[in-house]
């Protein structure tokens, strides 16, 4: 843009006749001719194009990981076909003290990230890593304590515990029928027919007396 300028500058000096326009427009040039001057020199079209491709085409987000533990870490494993083709600056994790995220720039021209928030226990961030395997990439969290973890974050802690409160109650009865409700909203058709075909027998076995009612 400020070359195109420049160049209407130039092309009104060639026509201008009176001193003060043409004083004005040799400033307006000498001005523009600076400015041109202190711009960043274009990058070449293969470096912005190779920008460009490190970002990838869009981002994806990672849901499928796998975990086991020592006594000092924690380890999350996620299966990325090609990892181990990148550079080691494309896979970025970030920790802090209760989370980490991951970042996996232009593999197959996607960019992959995975964030996990409210981990159970306190991870150090110095002594965390991640470890470029093939085909996988290894997140390795140092724990603080060197205690068992039943689960990775507080959330699935909790999960666990509604659930197991459901289950455990004073009514076997209910116990199952909670059990029931979760198989069938949670079913296929073939599961949900199966448990509605059991449920009907049952009230017509209760009806005609065979058997008392404990459903």
């Amino acid at each position: 843009q400020l070359q195109k300028d420049l160049e209407e500058v130039k092309e009104l000096l060639t026509k201008a006749t009176r001193k003060r326009v043409r004083d004005v427009l040799l400033a307006e040039k000498h001005k523009l001719e600076m400015e041109i001057k202190n711009q960043p020199p274009p990058k070449p079209k293969d470096v912005a194009e190779e920008e460009k491709s490190s970002l990838g085409g869009y981002t994806v987000k990672i849901n499928n990981y796998g975990w086991d533990q020592s006594d000092k870490f924690v380890k999350i494993y996620i299966s990325l076909n090609g990892v181990q083709k990148l550079p080691a600056e494309n896979v970025q994790v970030n920790f802090t003290e209760r989370s980490f995220d991951l970042l996996v720039k232009n593999l197959n021209g996607k960019n992959y990230t995975m964030t996990f928030n409210n981990l159970l226990k306190p991870i150090s961030v110095e002594g965390s890593s991640r470890k470029i395997k093939t085909d996988t990439v290894l997140v390795m969290c140092k724990k603080k304590r060197e205690e068992k973890w039943d689960c990775l974050t507080q959330v699935e802690k909790e999960s666990k515990e509604k659930e197991k409160a459901a289950y455990d109650t004073a009514d076997p009865s209910e116990g199952l029928m909670n059990i029931l409700k979760k198989m069938y909203a949670e079913g296929d058709d073939e599961m949900k027919r199966t448990i509605n075909k059991a449920w009907v027998e049952s009230r017509e076995k209760q009806y005609k007396g065979d058997i008392p009612m404990d459903i």
